[in-house]
């Protein structure tokens, strides 16, 4: 798809909600909301939950096993979804979230609950990738710059209405609700894309299903995240164990790659990963999805333990991350069509290096005010990076390679998130050595401050390597 004339201009009603591929668009955000909800109104919900099912020592799987699902399943969906169509897998996915939902409402343990949250990750991994794949199928590059200010927007409004909500239930109602809220979001989300998308699956020699790939893929892949995420927490890095899961799924790989070779239509092309721009845009997703993850992990506890605050409170203050998150990828676009995909990411890594740099300044005295200025701060930088990241690598390739090219930038997302968990947990229980109070959590915290602070200088570095000209990809692909 070519990009439209410059004497033709492009605006919030020729590509809104009110035009019309409007109903799908709306369709997207209400599907997109379903996620970007789940992921903020759980946290303050964490305390309520444990004291109704117990588990105190299971509850970090509460997060890892939707992490775990959500990666492994991301490039399975890509794939996919350019053989059949984004339709399906983006409808699986949100069939998968509910199911996920009404079981962890009424999860009766903490097993339960686990399990009930894994497959909700499995739906996530269908949902985000899809949106984003259909946005790039229904608007060129142009209209993305405008179209991505209604998908930030649902970013932003969970990032708000999220832990309020999660703190509402937990406090005044059942936490059980935080889940269950799911359900009629996933209906509306469902009927509203069964019913508004049309796609035209473009045609394509059907090949024997590359089953054996997909297979050695998810393995592989799962058990390298869990290695990262439970790596030091549910067994020491040197135990059998700690070292047998990045054996066992190192040599996956090394088979999945082999067999690939010779798949006639492989689950992931490994042109994928020797693309020069595709490698580049998907090492700034990883580092991106690293650096996301240290605050999220641990600011809030540095809030409530170092500093005093509430829960609300301290969730309050990550907030601001996600609030400037989406209003820069609100403002993203008219940016990379004006200076280029190269200079808007370098713009924000910028950004995100001088908030990071900002943070090392946080200690037992800060305020509350101080972490939500610097979240912001990054929240912008991050904004300014993710959007012309996913959609330099989207513009490069057609209809028929998008959705695996989308997945597999998304998916070094999550895998940067897993690799940012392990790293920064072994340095914070290193300084904490079994303490807990507050001066010793300031100090942990600080230590992961400048991990974050040096990964983001990495993403600075990286963002050299996407393309110079918002344009260039798209007439290339045109």
């Amino acid at each position: 798809m070519s990009a439209p004339s410059k004497a033709v201009p492009v605006d919030r009603a020729s590509v809104g909600l009110r035009s019309e591929r409007g109903p799908v668009l709306l369709s997207l955000m209400v599907a997109m909301s379903v996620v970007a909800l789940d992921s903020t109104i759980i946290a303050t919900a964490v305390p309520s939950v444990v004291a109704s099912l117990g588990g105190l020592s299971q509850f970090p799987w509460l997060f890892s096993a939707y992490l775990l699902a959500q990666a492994i399943s991301i490039p399975i969906y890509g794939k996919y979804a350019d053989v059949i169509g984004r339709k399906p897998i983006v409808l699986t996915g949100i069939a998968l979230f509910l199911i996920g939902s009404i079981g962890a409402g009424v999860a009766w343990d903490m097993t339960a609950l686990i399990v009930f949250r894994a497959v909700q990750g499995l739906g996530a991994g269908a949902v985000q990738p899809m949106s984003m794949t259909i946005v790039g199928d229904l608007y060129t590059l142009r209209e993305r710059a405008k179209v991505q200010g209604y998908l930030a927007s649902v970013w932003g409004m969970s990032a708000v209405v999220g832990p309020a909500l999660g703190g509402v239930f937990s406090e005044w109602v059942s936490w059980r609700w935080i889940f269950l809220i799911n359900i009629p979001l996933c209906l509306l989300a469902g009927w509203m894309l069964w019913a508004r998308l049309h796609e035209k699956v473009q045609p394509r020699d059907r090949k024997p299903v590359d089953l054996g790939g997909a297979f050695l893929l998810t393995i592989g892949c799962g058990l390298i995240v869990l290695g990262l995420l439970e790596g030091g927490q549910s067994w020491a890095w040197g135990s059998p164990v700690g070292i047998g899961v990045f054996v066992v799924g190192a040599v996956l790989l090394v088979v999945f790659g082999i067999v690939e070779r010779h798949a006639a239509d492989p689950v992931l092309p490994l042109w994928v990963i020797r693309r020069p721009l595709l490698v580049s845009a998907g090492m700034t997703s990883l580092v991106l999805g690293a650096v996301t993850l240290g605050f999220s992990s641990y600011i809030p506890t540095f809030a409530q333990t170092s500093l005093g605050a509430g829960p609300l409170a301290a969730g309050f203050a990550l907030a601001t991350l996600t609030i400037g998150w989406p209003i820069a990828a609100s403002l993203a676009g008219r940016m990379y069509l004006r200076l280029g995909f190269r200079v808007t990411a370098l713009i924000g890594a910028t950004i995100a290096v001088i908030g990071t740099g900002l943070t090392l300044t946080l200690d037992i005295d800060a305020s509350l005010w101080h972490i939500a200025a610097f979240c912001f701060v990054i929240g912008l930088g991050l904004g300014w990076v993710a959007n012309p990241t996913l959609i330099s690598a989207q513009n490069s390739v057609g209809w028929s390679d998008r959705g695996v090219v989308t997945g597999t930038n998304m998916f070094a997302r999550s895998l940067g998130s897993a690799i940012g968990v392990a790293i920064f947990g072994a340095a914070a229980n290193s300084v904490l050595d079994g303490r807990t109070d507050g001066p010793a959590v300031a100090d942990a915290t600080w230590t992961v401050l400048l991990l974050v602070a040096i990964f983001a200088v990495i993403m600075l570095v990286s963002a050299f390597g996407l393309p110079k000209r918002a344009d260039t990809v798209e007439r290339a692909n045109a």
